[in-house]
């Protein structure tokens, strides 16, 4: 049976096992084949394959544009950023990733429309693996469905699931530790769900047969798997549909913007919620001696003191001897911090180098 097959055999097996207490430990070694498997028939294809797509990053911030074909993403991209993305009443007219950029609130934010994807896009249909993954540099991916194609946001969700995509998660707090001896030593800070067999099952499953593992969240089986691979995109996402104003009364999912990219509906909305999700930091530098800069500089959530540098100039981390910060990150304003200090909006920052 090639591996192929196997995944098949796997997935079917999952589907026909009802979850339950006595079922979980057989269900969590199913699942992590299935995905030992994937992993396996990826490396495989990407040997084989020459071709892929590639996204160069460009701005503050990169947005991807996902969607079905004909979703109306090119004219949504022209809408935002002024781009020339061909658009056309027929499906698959954007046959490689098209880059725009938007301007709001001192951000550059790249937005980048690519081919559709669809159905089996996972799998490779469609030349889907390669969008999927070069759509892995998204800092934000928004999914764009229109008014007569609301379903496709479910299965455009589930492709990128396949694809390793985690939206609006947050990356489990599962540490892995691996031993040489000593079998398998499982702490953890909450209750569990899952059987301390189940867990040691699905470790071994991955070769993991000495280690010490602590796990701080009830994990499920699907999260110690994420945590175990350590190759899932953590990502926001929005959901956008479109050409409402074809069909003023198509149903919308309760968390979707509805827009009409041809009339410009609602994109001041789509614009603010997207410059939200991306969790951008105003930081303002100070030269040695002189007076705070106007214009801030954009950084996202969780940046450090080395980011600062890395922009500035390639050798600015070499030179680094400290810097001073004056704002909420510190306990007193001009305290002298490392590269590694997390900074906060609206800190000012003078750098020291050699």
């Amino acid at each position: 049976m090639d591996i192929a097959e196997e995944i098949r055999r796997l997935e079917e097996e999952i589907r026909r096992t009802p979850y339950n207490k006595a079922t979980e430990h057989h269900i969590g070694r199913l699942k992590a084949k299935l995905a030992r498997l994937r992993e396996e028939a990826e490396k495989q294809r990407r040997k084989k394959s020459g071709e892929a797509y590639a996204i160069k990053k460009e701005g503050d911030a990169t947005v991807v544009l996902v969607g079905y074909p004909s979703v109306g993403k090119s004219t949504l991209l022209n809408a935002l950023t002024g781009a020339k993305s061909e658009v056309a009443d027929y499906a698959f007219t954007t046959l490689k990733p098209t880059p725009g950029m938007l301007e709001y609130k001192g951000a550059k934010i790249q937005i980048i429309d690519v081919p559709g994807v669809i159905e089996g896009a996972s799998q490779g249909r469609g030349r889907g693996r390669e969008i999927l993954s070069a759509i892995r540099v998204a800092d934000l991916i928004v999914i764009v469905a229109d008014v007569f194609s609301v379903h496709t946001i479910d299965l455009v969700k589930r492709e990128l699931y396949n694809a390793g995509f985690r939206l609006n998660e947050k990356k489990p707090e599962v540490y892995i530790k691996k031993t040489v001896t000593g079998g398998i030593n499982i702490k953890s800070t909450v209750k569990l769900s899952l059987s301390e067999e189940t867990i040691k099952s699905i470790l071994k499953e991955y070769k993991i047969h000495s280690g010490e593992i602590l796990i701080r969240e009830d994990v499920t089986i699907d999260r110690l798997i994420d945590a175990i691979l350590n190759n899932r995109v953590y990502v926001p996402a929005i959901t956008v549909v479109n050409k409402i104003d074809l069909y003023p009364n198509a149903e919308i999912p309760k968390d979707a913007i509805p827009v009409s990219a041809e009339k410009r509906i609602n994109l001041d909305r789509l614009v603010e919620e997207i410059y939200k999700k991306l969790e951008f930091i105003r930081v303002f530098l100070k030269p040695p001696g002189g007076k705070v800069e106007e214009e801030p500089m954009i950084l996202r959530k969780g940046a450090k003191v080395e980011d600062v540098c890395r922009r500035l100039h390639r050798d600015m981390v070499e030179n680094f001897r400290y810097a001073k910060v004056w704002g909420k990150s510190v306990k007193f304003d001009g305290q002298r911090v490392g590269l590694d200090h997390v900074l906060e909006d609206g800190d000012v920052v003078t750098i020291y180098a050699k």
